[in-house]
């Protein structure tokens, strides 16, 4: 499902006809490469902290490719028409840090696309959805990868996260105008984008 999600995003991105596009967290690069598919005149940068995972996007020839903390981007202000992150801003160190940090180097207008995980707004749907995600989901994944602490991190990270009106208030307070969350899967993944206010 997260290569639908992130298409997405990837369409949503061409409406913009951007000429640089910035994606954050882009861990193996399968949002940039999503993005220079639809935007091919475009130059799109992929950023990440984690350097082993950028070595993963290069082998997948993602686009450019920057080691780089979202709290300090090293690009001068207003240098993209277009910032994504799919699925990592939830972990880092300042939801708040990091908004700021992509208003600052998105130009007046510019766009701002934050794809994460939410909880869905059903309250059976809910309450089955922290079921697995506490319950089933770290016990069968650690079964098979050997890792269920990082699971059961998920599940945790997942349930802290901002989501629906908190979520547009914390990126409106960045500097940002955004549209009501689009939910895909009932809510368990919730995409809001954002544009940079003049």
């Amino acid at each position: 499902m997260d290569f639908l999600w992130r298409a997405n995003v990837a369409r949503l991105v061409t409406i913009m006809r951007p000429e640089r596009v910035l994606d954050l967290a882009t861990g193996s690069g399968d949002l940039a490469l999503a993005i220079q598919k639809c935007c091919p005149s475009a130059m799109v940068v992929g950023a990440d902290f984690c350097f082993p995972m950028l070595e993963q996007a290069r082998l997948k020839s993602a686009p450019i490719l920057v080691q780089a903390d979202a709290l300090n981007l090293p690009f001068a202000d207003a240098s993209f028409d277009v910032v994504t992150v799919a699925f990592g801003l939830r972990n880092m160190a300042s939801w708040e840090g990091a908004l700021r940090e992509m208003s600052r180097v998105l130009r007046d207008g510019g766009l701002v696309v934050v794809l994460d995980f939410s909880m869905p707004t059903n309250p059976l749907f809910s309450k089955l959805y922290r079921l697995y995600l506490h319950r089933i989901l770290p016990h069968l994944a650690g079964f098979v990868t050997g890792q269920s602490d990082a699971y059961a991190y998920l599940g945790e990270s997942i349930e802290a996260f901002p989501r629906g009106e908190a979520m547009v208030s914390l990126i409106n307070s960045c500097g940002f105008s955004c549209e009501a969350p689009l939910p895909f899967c009932g809510g368990i993944v919730s995409l809001y984008a954002a544009r940079r206010e003049d």
